[in-house]
């Protein structure tokens, strides 16, 4: 479900303060954006904007879905819209929770 190798890579990368900003921002920007789509608006950009998001920050169950989902957009099939909603906030859930554990979120 998760890529804990790329989180800590991103992480190393990035430094803890920044991190803590592109994690505040990939989870507000991706739950917006699933909010706006539907059977008649899962355009190709929204979904593969969420899978390199997803990719980055090491979401990997739900890059997969995003990125499943992007091809069925791409085929003219509507996407599983309550998959990728599923997928993310259990994985959004895991997300935060293994950060705090880790104290990867503190200031």
């Amino acid at each position: 479900m998760l890529d804990w190798a790329r989180i800590e890579e991103l992480r190393d990368e990035v430094g803890a303060e920044d991190f803590a900003e592109v994690v505040e921002l990939f989870l507000e920007e991706a739950g917006e954006t699933l909010g706006r789509l539907g059977p008649a608006t899962a355009g190709v950009a929204e979904l593969h904007f969420l899978k390199g998001a997803a990719l980055n920050l090491g979401f990997a169950e739900f890059a997969q879905l995003c990125r499943e989902a992007e091809l069925a957009a791409r085929q003219g099939s509507p996407p599983d819209l309550a998959a990728l909603e599923d997928s993310f906030a259990r994985t959004r859930a895991l997300f935060l929770g293994r950060l705090a554990a880790a104290g990867y979120l503190a200031a």
